[in-house]
């Protein structure tokens, strides 16, 4: 504000000193033309001077008034703002010191805390060494009056907590074992005896040798020729053996494999409806009979396709669907029984709610699960690998190759396809009257089924009944309790499955009797 006064103090003197510049000019100018009025000129610009020099003084003290004013105003504002931090500072001092002194409180009262805690620590540590003292005097006092020391009753009860254990997973075994087994049972005993009723099947077994009748005795002889030549050429053609014995008015045809049997059927019945028979006569009617066959081998397996409703399989597949028609298995007959496995598969693929393509996939691998039986004769290898390689060099679908290799339990079944031909494979060879076994191969199963049972810690005697269906055990009470009987008679169950085959299920029947006799006298 000064130096707002002081420059128009120095712009009024500025402006009179040109004014006075200006008159002094004038009046030169104006000395020439009136000497009259420089008196009252200079008068004039006395005053003129005097009221400019008032004003500047003037205006020079409001200046410096109003500078002073404000000069007031910023000092009372400066001190106002230094009193607010001065008071702030003091406010934070005083709860920086409250803090401290509570912090202080707070140590105070931790460490008071502290010497507490390990005075109480110490306590506790003596009286735990009292508790292990009294503790150590009292099983000293146990096994006094027990007779027993520590190994002793940590032994028995540990006996006690098995033979809890032992029963409680009996039980529970048992529990879980009978509730799956009753829901599975049913569910399946729906589905395959759905199936079954569904699904009509012969029970005549075929014979594995062929018999031919004659028109009299005399063509024996006629068929044997002169001096055997006739029946050596018959046996040499068609690779069979020719049983001629006392029998009357018939021939029997043997071979192991069944589709030269049945072409040496045909040769002979006929040589004996031409009459004719000489070794000449003899081939000519052996590859009559020999292109007869294989066209009916032919004929066979695509009317099998049709049956089993199976489409797209390789020519060479089909033909040994047909084969199958001469092949037997315990007497049974494989094509029927592989027709019947188709039916089961697809009828169970079916109930379960299976996609068509599903079902499908499984009529066609229950129809071809037996193919490498057409084979087995020839070649060497089971008929379940030769099945798969056959499957697999004509393009087969893996789950049907897949099925094939697993309906023996030959590998673990991964598919719900392979699972159901294995079952329905069960169903079709364990019927009643479906399969017949000789007495030798009947009286090894039962005999290694009661070898088995007998070969358990705690059996005494078993029997195998029912025609194999049933194993009963009879224990030695005294090794075998209550409780260790339903998991002796799982391991006996699982033991069987692992090294028996055998046609439908097994019962495992234990028995346990335990007798005391007493007298009275």
């Amino acid at each position: 504000m000064l130096s707002i006064a002081f420059a128009v103090i120095i712009a009024v003197v500025a402006a009179i000193l040109f004014a006075v510049v200006g008159f002094v000019v004038g009046n030169q100018y104006r000395k020439k033309t009136s000497e009259a009025k420089i008196g009252s000129a200079e008068e004039q610009a006395k005053k003129i001077v005097s009221e400019a020099i008032s004003q500047a003084e003037s205006k020079k003290k409001e200046a410096i008034l109003e500078a002073k004013d404000e000069i007031h105003k910023q000092r009372t504002e400066t001190e106002k703002e230094l009193r607010e931090r001065r008071t702030e500072v003091q406010r934070q001092e005083r709860r920086i010191m409250q803090k401290e002194e509570n912090l202080d409180k707070k140590t105070e009262n931790l460490e008071k805390k502290e010497d507490t805690l390990n005075r109480k620590i110490k306590e506790a540590e003596e009286k735990l060494a009292d508790v292990e003292n009294l503790k150590r005097e009292q099983f000293d006092k146990l096994e006094r009056i027990s007779g027993f020391s520590k190994e002793q009753a940590k032994e028995l009860l540990l006996q006690s907590l098995e033979s809890e254990l032992t029963h409680e997973k009996a039980i529970r075994i048992m529990d879980y074992t009978q509730k799956t087994k009753d829901e599975a049972d049913s569910l399946a005993r729906e589905i395959v005896a759905t199936a079954i009723q569904r699904c009509a099947a012969d029970h005549a077994a075929e014979a594995t040798v062929s018999v031919v009748t004659l028109p009299n005795d005399e063509m024996k002889g006629r068929i044997i020729g002169r001096e055997g030549r006739n029946i050596r050429a018959l046996e040499t053609a068609t690779g069979v053996d020719l049983i001629i014995d006392d029998t009357p008015e018939t021939i029997t045809v043997s071979s192991f494999d069944p589709v030269r049997r049945e072409i040496a059927r045909l040769t002979l019945e006929k040589l004996i409806s031409d009459g004719r028979i000489h070794p000449t006569r003899i081939e000519d009617m052996y590859a009559k009979a020999q292109r007869e066959v294989e066209a009916t081998i032919k004929q066979t397996g695509e009317r099998a396709l049709i049956d089993a409703g199976v489409a797209g399989i390789h020519p060479e597949l089909v033909k040994l669907l047909g084969k199958l028609r001469y092949r037997t298995s315990f007497g049974q007959n494989v094509l029927n029984h592989s027709l019947e496995v188709s039916y089961l598969a697809g009828l169970m693929a079916s109930e379960l709610g299976l996609s068509a393509p599903e079902i499908k996939t499984a009529k066609r691998a229950g129809l071809l699960h037996d193919i490498g039986k057409a084979l087995d004769h020839e070649m060497d290898g089971s008929h379940v690998e030769l099945g798969v390689e056959w499957a697999k060099k004509y393009k087969e679908n893996d789950y049907v190759v897949h099925a094939i290799q697993a309906h023996h339990g030959d590998i673990e079944p991964k598919t719900t396809v392979a699972v159901l031909v294995q079952a329905a494979d069960a169903i079709s060879a364990a019927r009643p009257g479906a399969r017949r076994e000789n007495v030798q191969n009947y009286i090894k199963r039962l005999e290694k089924l009661e070898e088995i049972a007998s070969s358990f810690n705690g059996v005494e005697r078993s029997y195998a009944i029912q025609a194999g269906r049933e194993v009963r055990i009879m224990v030695k009470p005294e090794v075998v309790s209550d409780d260790k009987m339903t998991l002796l008679a799982r391991d006996v169950a699982q033991k069987i499955e692992q090294e028996l085959e055998y046609p439908g299920q097994i019962k495992v029947n234990l028995i346990r009797e335990s007798r005391a006799v007493g007298y009275a006298k």
